[in-house]
C-alpha cells in the first residue's frame, strides 16, 4: 500500500505476498491425487457391447484378447487383423505361452459367422483355453 501515512511518515514499500507455501500446497495435492487414483487398463480397443449371459464370470487376468466389432472387424490386442491371419497369430501365441488363455469379445450386432470363424481359427491353432466374454444377466 503505497502512500500509507503512519505517524506522519510515508511508507514507500509495496506489500508482497509469499507464493511459496501456496505452490507447495498445490504440488502436495497434485501428488496426493496422482497416488490415490486407480488406473484401469481397458480390455479391448474397439467399443464392444457384450451379450448378456446368466453364467458369465468376471476374470481379472487374461493373456490374449480377440475382439470382433459390430462392423465385423477382428482385433487382436487392439490391432486390426484379417480373419485368415488369426490362426498364425494364435499359433505364435500358443508356442510362446502354452498355458495362456484367449478371450473372445464379440459385439451383439456382429455377424454370427465372424466370431465363429475366429473361434474355429483359435481351435485349429491348438488352443483349448478359450472363453467367450459376456455381460452378466441382471
Amino acid at each position: 500500500m503505497k502512500g500509507l501515512s503512519i505517524g506522519g511518515q510515508k511508507k514507500s514499500e509495496g506489500v508482497e505476498l509469499n507464493m511459496s507455501p501456496l505452490i507447495d500446497m498445490v504440488f502436495i495435492l497434485l501428488i496426493f491425487f496422482l497416488v490415490t487414483t486407480s488406473f484401469v487398463k481397458e480390455s479391448g480397443g474397439p467399443d464392444i457391447t457384450r451379450p448378456i449371459a446368466a453364467t458369465a464370470e468376471n476374470k481379472e487376468k487374461t493373456n490374449m484378447i480377440v475382439s470382433v466389432t459390430k462392423d465385423n472387424i477382428v482385433y487382436i490386442e487392439n490391432q486390426a487383423v484379417d480373419v485368415r491371419s488369426v490362426r498364425t497369430q494364435m499359433e505364435r501365441f500358443y508356442h510362446e505361452n502354452p498355458l495362456g488363455n484367449v478371450v473372445i469379445t464379440a459385439d451383439t450386432d456382429a455377424n454370427f459367422e465372424v466370431p465363429y470363424e475366429v473361434l474355429s481359427q483359435i481351435r485349429m491353432a491348438g488352443i483349448t483355453n478359450v472363453t467367450v466374454a459376456a455381460s452378466k444377466e441382471e
